[in-house]
């Protein structure tokens, strides 16, 4: 079978998506522009050998409307030899940008390719895109929706999990994040972001609290309780009879935050790696997207990696190390347990919770930092997944090359 290389992976460090985080006044065009001219600069890549450029975004609409991915490589003075193309596949959308480029590349459609993602929550906040799946009841109901952090309540529920071990499992990923960030184990792929003077605006994630702790994170309130007591929380309880009640355990600290973030990798055959010259960084080996029951919403990640596993011959034992990306506690800790993974293999330098989840961002944001982390602990196989929206999931295998 051909191979798919990946020649570069890159993102910039995720702001807090609020109005006082540091990338608030930088347009999402802004935010990839910073990458394409480092993708530029690192790889002396000439734009117009470019097939497509395949960015994920989920929330499409004013400063992200438009087809931003089209858009921002005009933008950027990447005259490439297609257009561009946005996508949305909730959370799951940057892992499935960079799917949907390997598949066109495995079938002959062309050789090299940019993909990604952006986020700008502090600019276009979540639902800013008003979806039937969210407003509409009539569809919300026939689906059916249940939001995510009741869903992630439910999960810990079923599986038992304390608010303790919620926050126990919170608090680590914020610590394993601020050790990475001050050993520098982020650097490789982190691009500052830079104003139109040159300075920089931001360097590291914004969003990591060194120091996190059950103690500190105990005085946090849970934030879905009021919208569980809106019947979805019955619903759930009828769905699975299982379950009798619903805590909710889930709170700012041990959810994913809103943040701004981008990320860029480029695709590319043997043969167009090797006719630029360009040394490849990892081989994507598999990928995979799955769906889950609506209803329970946060586990499609699960049945991707299941799945990409399946389709690569794979078992847990060939995988050096894994990332799914921490939309909640709860789910973090039910993906580990469903599959057997070993916690010092698992979200080594923490994850969503720590960094933050700019959702269209946030598949090539872990691929980046999954190929840093191989190559840094010189191993060599690496899973990462993602949970979205409505029971979406996508998975990706990578091999260090």
């Amino acid at each position: 079978m051909m191979s798919i290389f990946v020649l570069e992976a890159i993102r910039i460090p995720r702001g807090k998506g609020n109005a006082k985080g540091a990338l608030h006044h930088v347009k999402p065009v802004d935010l990839l522009k910073n990458l394409f001219d480092e993708m530029r600069n690192r790889t002396a890549i000439d734009p117009s050998r470019v097939d497509e450029v395949i960015l994920g975004c989920v929330g499409q609409l004013n400063d992200q409307g438009g087809n931003i991915a089209h858009t921002a490589a005009l933008y950027s003075d990447w005259q490439t030899r297609g257009s561009g193309t946005t996508l949305t596949s909730y959370c799951t959308s940057g892992i499935t940008a960079c799917s949907m480029a390997a598949a066109k590349l495995l079938s002959g459609q062309g050789e090299l390719y940019v993909v990604g993602g952006v986020e700008s929550m502090s600019r276009v906040p979540i639902l800013s895109d008003n979806g039937p799946l969210f407003t509409d009841p009539d569809v919300s109901s026939k689906v059916p929706f249940v939001p995510n952090g009741v869903i992630a309540d439910f999960i810990a529920a079923r599986q038992g999990y304390s608010r303790e071990d919620l926050d126990a499992y919170a608090s680590a990923s914020h610590n394993k994040a601020a050790v990475a960030t001050e050993n520098g184990y982020f650097k490789r792929s982190l691009v500052p972001v830079r104003d139109a003077r040159g300075e920089i605006l931001l360097s590291d994630d914004e969003l990591i609290r060194p120091g996190s702790s059950i103690q500190s994170m105990a005085k946090l309130s849970p934030s879905f309780e009021n919208i569980g007591a809106e019947g979805f929380d019955d619903m759930l309880c009828k769905q699975f009879p299982e379950v009798s009640h619903i805590p909710h355990h889930h709170h700012a600290g041990n959810s994913p935050g809103m943040v701004d973030g981008a990320s860029l990798a480029l695709l590319a055959t043997r043969e167009m790696a090797s006719n630029l010259g360009i040394p490849a960084r990892a081989e994507i080996i598999g990928f995979s997207t799955k769906r889950a029951a609506a209803i329970e919403g946060l586990t499609g990640g699960y049945a991707a990696a299941e799945d990409v596993l399946k389709r690569t011959g794979l078992n847990g034992t060939d995988i050096d190390l894994w990332e799914f990306n921490e939309g909640f506690a709860a789910t973090a800790m039910n993906f580990a347990q469903q599959l057997h993974v070993p916690p010092d293999r698992y979200n080594v330098n923490g994850s969503g919770i720590a960094m933050g989840h700019a959702m269209g961002a946030t598949g090539v944001n872990i691929l980046s930092m999954m190929i840093d982390e191989l190559e840094r602990r010189k191993m060599r196989t690496g899973l990462i997944a993602i949970s979205g929206a409505a029971g979406a999931g996508a998975a990706m295998i990578v091999r260090i090359y």
